[in-house]
């Protein structure tokens, strides 16, 4: 029974949490932090210790799992190295550089220990998305962040088990570097695995119900196996998030995917707002074991604010210097985009084929009078030009196309040095610090003063950079970004002509669907009673072809994701609504 009102107490406090973060201008994660601090405290509320893997293994997939299932593919391959570089060197070297200043400040700790310690405090939390994305800055920014808190997680958790090994034993840095290889290659294949099994098999479940319900068995599916293999359980459950978000609109039906954003919503609601609430909670119990372990409390908290410190001095320095090798990339890539004026003209004439110059019967060939034989031409524009198999112009067009447009993306979201300081500050860190210091072993040495540490440091983190992160992005003006309209206009006009292309393809003038099947009057008045069936399948029809060019501009990238989410949204809105009033919806 006391678990039954804690859970629902905790509950109420996400739900009252939720509810006053937009009247308070705060995070409700802050909030929550907050709140289980104070209740912590309070001297009739015992110790709170939650188990460290109900968290890494049981909370953190499926919230990964749904973020990389929201995460716009089209932003996640064009920042990748962007992203990669933030979770992966950034983590490895943010975890050295800290392990050494560890070791510095606790005499007797030890380099290894220390490394553990940083990789512990290195990873940045997702709770930095959601605030930047309330405060309305750039879509780039939004898929920077959340990319790098989708996969560094999984690189902490790799190193730290490394770190903590070499306090045993003697490891050899190709040995790390092969366990985490390991671990992210065989949790990949996992992951995509699963993603891919998971559409095909959902795509034969009709009821959306049950449709669901199966989805929130994927993240575990993926993440079990990975884990059992000694691979990474978090980038398996990543992995396969993302094969499915890709997949969702050609594989599940709209009111499949409608039903998984509702109910996950509601997951990622309650599971991150758990976790922050009994992070704050468990305050109590990490002071009692640092006070059996001596008078630790303020050394705990001062080396855990230099750590903080370093921790954002360690990430501005790495910031700084990519956004510089990204800026010089895209000026490399716009100058190349004066070439492709001639790349299109050669694509044309592979299409086509044509023969080499002066091979054609009626023409004097310049080369004979040279001596070459014709079947040997000696310059390139001499050369016969192959045909291309059908296809293949149309995708070496696409990727032209997708190349301009990712050029012309990175130019229009530039990250600069105002956009760079917010990605700075937006580094926060979270829950998985303190679950992942937990799960040291019990013999580590001034255990207990580790773990204070790291809850200094992600608590410190989440009040003082997320607290005055909104502050820091409407000082720079980067707040406020609203809807391109001109953007959905010219989407909207282009999927007009995709509908009409359906009507056109058929031979059907638009209006003959609104006249009576009998008149043959050619009467321009519209039937008050026409043809519905009718009218509802033209209209699917016209909802499909329009998905599908959808699906196809999402390849090219000549549109933002948020102006593809919104038509795609729209058209799914339109079909789910026919389905609702379709004569037997209620059968």
């Amino acid at each position: 029974m006391d678990v039954l009102v804690i859970g629902v107490l905790g509950v109420l406090a996400i739900v009252l949490a939720a509810q006053a973060s937009g009247r308070l201008g705060v995070a409700a994660p802050l909030l929550l932090v907050v709140l289980g601090i104070g209740v912590s405290l309070l001297p009739f509320v015992g110790d709170i210790e939650v188990e460290p893997e109900w968290i890494i293994a049981g909370v953190l997939p499926p919230l990964l799992y749904s973020a990389a299932v929201s995460m716009p593919t089209m932003e996640f391959r064009r920042d990748f190295r962007s992203i990669a570089g933030l979770s992966v060197i950034l983590v490895v070297l943010s975890s050295v550089l800290l392990g050494f200043l560890f070791a510095w400040l606790i005499p007797g700790l030890g380099l290894a220990a220390g490394i553990a310690l940083g990789a512990i405090v290195s990873p940045t939390d997702a709770v930095a998305t959601s605030i930047v994305k309330k405060l309305g800055v750039s879509p780039r920014i939004v898929a920077v962040l959340e990319g790098e808190s989708l996969l560094n997680d999984a690189t902490a958790l790799v190193l730290l088990r490394s770190a903590i090994a070499a306090t045993a034993a003697t490891v050899t840095f190709w040995g790390v570097l092969g366990d985490f290889a390991y671990a992210v290659a065989v949790a990949a294949v996992i992951g995509i695995a699963v993603g891919w099994l998971n559409l095909r098999l959902r795509h034969r479940v009709k009821d959306a119900a049950v449709n669901t319900a199966i989805s929130f068995t994927i993240p575990f599916i993926a993440s079990v196996p990975a884990e059992a293999l000694g691979a990474s359980g978090l980038v398996a459950a990543v992995a396969a998030g993302i094969v499915t978000g890709a997949g969702a609109a050609r594989w599940l039906t709209p009111s499949h995917r409608f039903s998984d954003a509702q109910n996950w919503r509601t997951i990622e609601l309650l599971l991150e707002g758990a976790v922050f609430l009994v992070m704050g909670l468990e305050l109590s119990t990490i002071l009692d074991d640092a006070r059996s372990d001596g008078d630790v409390l303020w050394k705990a908290v001062w080396i855990g604010l230099v750590a903080l410190v370093a921790t954002v001095l360690i990430r501005a320095a790495y910031v700084g210097p990519l956004l510089q090798g990204l800026a010089r990339s895209a000026k490399r890539k716009a100058a190349r985009t004066q070439q492709f004026g001639a790349i299109q003209d050669r694509i044309d004439q592979m299409e086509a084929g044509s023969p080499a110059v002066g091979d054609g019967p009626n023409e004097d060939n310049p080369l004979r009078s040279r001596g070459i034989p014709p079947g040997d031409p000696t310059r390139m524009e001499d050369r016969p030009i192959p045909k291309l198999r059908p296809g293949d112009a149309q995708r070496f067009r696409d990727r032209v196309v997708r190349y301009v447009a990712d050029v012309d993306y990175m130019q229009a979201e530039p990250l600069g040095v105002k956009q760079g300081a917010v990605v700075v500050w937006a580094g926060m860190r979270g829950v998985v610090t303190l679950a992942a210091a937990q799960t040291l072993p019990q013999g580590t040495e001034s255990r207990s003063l580790l773990v204070l540490i790291a809850f200094v440091v992600a608590a410190s983190s989440l009040l003082i950079q997320g607290g005055t992160l909104g502050w820091l992005a409407r000082r720079l003006g980067l707040t406020g970004i609203g809807v391109n309209l001109e953007e959905r206009e010219r989407l909207s006009a282009e999927l007009g002509e995709v509908s009409m292309k359906v009507f056109t393809d058929k031979g059907i003038d638009p209006r003959e669907m609104m006249r009576r099947p009998d008149d043959d009057t050619g009467s321009d008045v519209p039937d008050p009673k026409p043809d519905f069936q009718r009218v509802r399948a033209m209209r699917v029809e016209m909802i499909e072809a329009q998905r599908v060019r959808l699906l196809e501009l999402q390849k090219t990238g000549t549109y933002s994701s948020a102006a593809l989410t919104w038509a795609l949204q729209s058209l799914d809105a339109d079909q789910i609504s026919m389905e609702l009033h379709a004569p037997d919806a209620g059968e």
